[in-house]
């Protein structure tokens, strides 16, 4: 068993109904120890048995077989989560408009360049590795920059938490 921390995509938001206390029980059920979750967005923290992309498919194939919609699942391990936070590569106006876009594996370069491609008024963004970094110039509910296209681009989903919310997971997670 080792802790992991699942995040899925886009939850509890557009209709995609997901309590956390069916999230937590069904983690359990894949024989995940100490599910726990923070906030409702799909945040769990567990020690989960076997390879970790294993549990993860099996979660999503929970979710959609329960709750009848498909949400990727993407995990970290905390010191990976805790890395990300640090690599963080722009100022922090405020924690609340930079995010990191936890991806479910590397972009190629070739995707990178064509997602480069969009404009991006005053908003920043970068990818390093598995890792999309951005900041929002006057917060993610006013983009300048068109995340959708940006990410159609990258070819690989992701899942996005401003730093608040990944300082919080990697200070919930047992030492």
């Amino acid at each position: 068993m080792a802790v992991r921390v699942i995040l899925l995509r886009a939850v509890n938001v557009g209709g995609a109904t997901l309590p956390m206390a069916s999230l937590r029980e069904m983690a359990a059920g894949l024989g995940a120890r100490e599910p726990r979750t923070h906030i409702a967005s799909g945040n769990l923290i567990a020690d989960v048995p076997g390879d970790p992309d294993t549990f993860d498919r099996a979660l999503e194939r929970a979710v959609e077989a329960r709750h009848g919609f498909f949400r990727e699942a993407i995990s970290r391990t905390p010191g990976e989560l805790a890395a990300a936070l640090a690599a963080h590569p722009f100022e922090v106006v405020e924690p609340r408009y930079s995010y990191v876009v936890f991806l479910m594996g590397e972009p190629t370069a070739a995707a990178v360049a064509k997602a480069r491609t969009f404009a991006t008024g005053e908003d920043l963004w970068d990818v390093e590795g598995r890792e999309m970094h951005v900041r929002y110039h006057a917060g993610a509910g006013r983009p300048q920059m068109k995340h959708e296209s940006i990410g159609r681009a990258l070819a690989v989903p992701g899942t996005a938490r401003n730093l608040n919310t990944v300082a919080k997971l990697v200070a919930l997670c047992p030492a």
